[in-house]
């Protein structure tokens, strides 16, 4: 069975997570990605965070489904080898410092050159242009400037960052949706394009419902812990056993009070007047949250939540981390999966991939060790010999 992507093909000059979250969904999707890496050490993410004497979790989850193939691009023979892919090749994607491809003399006026059909896609913490082009960025800056950071939290806390990548990962799928976009144009032009995506705008991207509050209300957004809006139930509530993660999120609608008050056995307050309405529910929270909680403590939060969704009212456990990885329904839509590795101990989990494609499902296969496809790449791609490919390695260009 063919896949969405096959025939495209992808040069990743990644590292740590943004962009290579762009190629790994790509490479699920069927693309042949190719990892560009540096002949001494590679990815630094291969050394963050190990945990064994292997390439760390941090680059595993990032880079299945990918090949790998090393280049010395401070050399005259690597930048060459280098322009011989390109040419063999659809994507770019990139994410190093401001300026530094061009500095090399392979920034997108260069590289368009070679192949028109290229798709030079650039991935930057604020961009190529506007006022903050030449900083740096990492997650956190990402969504401190974005705005994401002054609405997470309690009130009575500062700012606060949020675990979850939307900076680095959210811009990762971000560039994958303009990568595809481009694709799509060079079907009627023939020609590719400079694609660029920043973290800070993928974070505004994301936080645009609160800039749509800021408008309506003429005042920043103010930080409201869990609450969401001004429905009742629509929080966290503690259960049994009272661990720090033994919470469910309950979210519960006007239509779908009566459901609500039956499921936890308190029909008597369907028609109550003080939490009747939605409206009324919010002005007596204090007296209602207590009586929910009572309920919900009694319970654990995956007896809530089943108890809940069977009754047609939207709750949700909150999973550790633990908890997600062994989360049966995630393991049956294949969105946790075993992978192998060669060079670690055992089988470790990783995510699969979030879009389900009919005729195309993804299979996940394990991240490239560095280098590992050099000699069948550059033989492919750029006409070496196989004696050639040794030298080469001899001479530390791959």
């Amino acid at each position: 069975m063919s896949k969405a992507l096959e025939g495209v093909r992808v040069i990743d000059m990644t590292h740590n997570q943004a962009g290579p979250a762009c190629t790994q969904i790509l490479a699920f999707l069927g693309a042949d990605v190719i990892k560009l890496e540096h002949p001494k050490g590679g990815d630094v993410a291969r050394i963050v965070q190990r945990d064994q004497d292997s390439d760390s979790l941090f680059f595993l989850i990032l880079n299945a489904n990918k090949r790998s193939l090393t280049l010395d691009l401070k050399t005259d023979e690597g930048k060459d080898l280098f322009k011989k892919v390109i040419a063999e090749s659809d994507v770019l994607v990139e994410n190093f410092a401001p300026g530094a491809l061009d500095r090399m003399g392979l920034g997108y006026d260069t590289l368009s050159k070679i192949n028109p059909r290229l798709i030079y896609s650039t991935i930057k913490g604020f961009g190529t242009y506007g006022p903050y082009s030449d900083f740096k960025s990492f997650e956190p800056i990402a969504q401190a400037m974005g705005g994401a950071m002054s609405v997470t939290g309690f009130p009575e806390n500062p700012p606060t960052y949020v675990w979850p990548a939307i900076g680095d990962s959210g811009t990762g799928m971000h560039m994958a949706i303009g990568i595809l976009a481009a694709l799509q144009q060079r079907h009627a032009t023939g020609k590719g394009q400079h694609v660029e995506v920043s973290m800070q705008d993928s974070v505004v991207n994301i936080m645009r419902v609160a800039l749509r509050d800021h408008q309506r209300f003429n005042t920043p957004k103010p930080r409201a812990g869990n609450q969401l809006g001004d429905t009742v139930p629509g929080s966290t509530y503690k259960c049994s056993p009272g661990g720090s993660n033994d919470y469910v999120y309950i979210f519960a609608q006007q239509q779908m009070w009566p459901a609500f008050a039956k499921a936890i056995g308190r029909e008597d307050l369907t028609d109550d007047a003080k939490f009747s309405t939605h409206a009324a529910r919010w002005e007596n929270k204090d007296e209602l949250n207590p009586i929910i909680e009572e309920w919900t403590s009694q319970r654990t939060k995956h007896e809530v939540m089943k108890q809940l969704g069977d009754a047609g009212v939207p709750s949700g456990a909150c999973q550790d981390t633990g908890e997600v990885l062994e989360d049966p329904h995630l393991v049956a839509r294949e969105m946790i999966v075993d992978i192998d590795y060669p060079l670690r101990d055992g089988t470790y989990k990783t995510v699969g991939c979030p879009i389900k494609l009919s005729d195309s499902p993804a299979e996940i296969t394990r991240p490239p060790e560095l280098g590992e496809h050099s000699g069948d790449l550059l033989q492919a791609l750029a006409g070496v010999s196989p004696e050639d490919v040794e030298k080469l390695r001899d001479d530390g260009v791959i």
